[in-house]
């Protein structure tokens, strides 16, 4: 998504007593986690609100979205998807709060055997500065991305997304230019790009 440096590489030898204890300090240390947030849409709380209530640091892509309440029309931020939620803590934290009750679950590799989805740390944190920085993002399920949309790649030189790679993707009718940044199968995002910041690749 980014230019950020990857973390350099270990490989160890691992025998039974060793795995186990690098099992356990991977269940403490946090990661983004992908969940399913199931509760109703009339809810008066929501997932994200119940976990950042408890202090757990969470994400939704938000849309700005008009909405009637009481009787009353209004604009309102509201998930884009509503049941995709990211939550950065354990997984021994994260456990109690799977009970079928609390409708909260988490998203599982595709082929694995019940092994929560979990996204990079520095791939997240790639993903929420740059939808932050633009005032209207505009998202995309992995299914509407076309190949016509990965056509031009660019950098960003310069601004608050500097050094970005991504796909430029233009709006026919404006002249708004938006980098494409992904979280593969899960999500893209198009922001808003300055042009001249822009650098074909």
């Amino acid at each position: 998504i980014a230019y950020y440096p990857h973390p350099k590489s270990c490989i160890y030898k691992l025998n039974s007593s060793n795995k186990s204890t690098l099992l356990r300090k991977m269940d403490e240390t946090p990661q983004w986690y992908v969940l399913r947030d199931l509760s109703r849409p009339n809810s008066k709380l929501s997932a994200f609100d119940k976990l950042t209530g408890k202090g757990i640091k969470c994400f939704t892509p938000l849309v700005r979205k008009v909405v009637t309440q009481g009787g009353k029309q209004g604009w309102k931020d509201v998930p884009y998807m509503r049941d995709l939620l990211f939550a950065h803590s354990t997984h021994d934290v994260l456990d109690p709060l799977m009970a079928p009750g609390l409708r909260l679950q988490y998203r599982y590799v595709h082929g694995g055997f019940k092994e929560p989805m979990t996204v990079r740390e520095a791939d997240m944190d790639c993903f929420i500065r740059a939808v932050s920085s633009s005032i209207s993002s505009k998202y995309y399920r992995p299914e509407e991305i076309t190949p016509a949309m990965r056509n031009r790649r660019i950098r960003i030189i310069g601004g608050p997304l500097h050094g970005y790679e991504g796909s430029l993707v233009t709006v026919r009718g404006t002249t708004v230019k938006r980098l494409l940044v992904e979280l593969p199968m899960l999500l893209a995002a198009a922001v808003e790009v300055e042009p001249e910041f822009i650098q074909l690749l």
